[in-house]
């Protein structure tokens, strides 16, 4: 594993759990962060994998005080645009990649793959960890994060809008799946924690189906 102290990087950025953890820990060893890079559907709404709004990536991106950079694809042109942005952060100055992935063998080939095809090198700080130890820090650390995805056929639609913490977890554990949601079987949003100047406050609008996921629809809650 690569060295980040010091580094400039770009966090890969889903808005949930893992890619919130792993830029924790990557600052918290003296990486720079310099860029929050997010995929989103072809419209440029929502992301691709957590189908938040844009709005809700960007008061993100400003809580944590690092710009957030979104890029419009479809899963066909998903890698070529994925390596377009990269190239624009290689003239930045932006050496490493930080990711958010756990121990997914596919997923941690295709990273190093497109990072080192411009010159940047992957950094994943959770690799391997275990599961019950990568929830655990999350939560003590003070990190706030609500269930907004749900692949239907690993849980049901009750869990969204929860926040997730030890009871749902426990919850998880009964239902037979990775606790952590390695493969899909649910997604969150971080609203709060100890690398945010301020929560961010959402409300919830509805769910909608898509390809066997359940999606809580989210934007941003509006100070009365």
């Amino acid at each position: 594993m690569h060295s980040i102290k010091d580094r400039s990087f770009f966090c890969s950025w889903s808005g949930g759990k893992d890619s919130c953890l792993a830029l924790y820990r990557s600052i918290q060893i003296g990486g720079k962060p310099k860029a929050l890079l997010t995929m989103m559907v072809e419209s440029g709404e929502r992301s691709r994998s957590h189908g938040l709004p844009r709005a809700v990536i960007q008061a993100q991106a400003d809580a944590l005080g690092i710009q957030s950079i979104v890029c419009p694809t479809s899963w066909d042109n998903y890698e070529k645009d994925f390596i377009s942005v990269l190239h624009e952060f290689k003239k930045q100055g932006i050496t490493y990649g930080v990711f958010g992935d756990i121990d997914l063998e596919p997923h941690l080939e295709w990273v190093e793959r497109v990072c080192s095809s411009v010159g940047i090198k992957a950094y994943e700080p959770l690799w391997q960890t275990p599961r019950h130890d990568l929830l655990d820090e999350f939560l003590k650390l003070g990190f706030k994060a609500t269930i907004v995805n749900i692949k239907q056929e690993a849980l049901d639609n009750s869990f969204l809008g929860f926040t997730l913490d030890r009871d749902v977890i426990a919850n998880f554990e009964k239902a037979g799946i990775d606790i952590s949601g390695e493969q899909g079987e649910y997604h969150t949003i971080v609203t709060d924690g100890p690398i945010f100047s301020r929560p961010i406050n959402i409300q919830t609008n509805g769910q909608v189906v898509h390809d066997g996921y359940c999606f809580q629809n989210v934007s941003l809650k509006i100070p009365e």
